[in-house]
């Protein structure tokens, strides 16, 4: 990787914050969230696949259609986190795979 790749991931990264702070602050709340739930369970290829991106796509559409952020995803943030990364492979697939190398 060299700085060229890491100059550009930076700014794509600034773009995609800056896209979430323009949601209304219920849709930036539970982005958050869901943001925090993904980084401690979710899939290996989190921060390079396109999942984040896409959840702001998605409430950006909700917010165009005038619904609120709980009518799109229900009051369980972890099980629509869930649902996202369904047969991706996580850091706790990680984990589980090196302690039964051990074993």
């Amino acid at each position: 990787m060299g700085i060229q790749d890491i100059i550009e991931g930076k700014k794509q990264w600034r773009a995609h914050v800056a896209r979430v702070k323009a949601l209304p602050p219920d849709y930036r709340i539970v982005y958050k969230e869901i943001q925090k739930y993904l980084f401690k369970v979710g899939p290996i290829d989190l921060t390079d696949g396109p999942l984040l991106p896409g959840i702001v796509d998605f409430f950006e559409e909700g917010v165009a259609a005038g619904k609120g952020v709980l009518e799109l995803i229900g009051d369980d943030v972890a099980a629509f986190c869930d649902d996202l990364i369904g047969d991706s492979r996580t850091y706790a697939d990680l984990y589980q795979e090196s302690i039964s190398k051990k074993a």
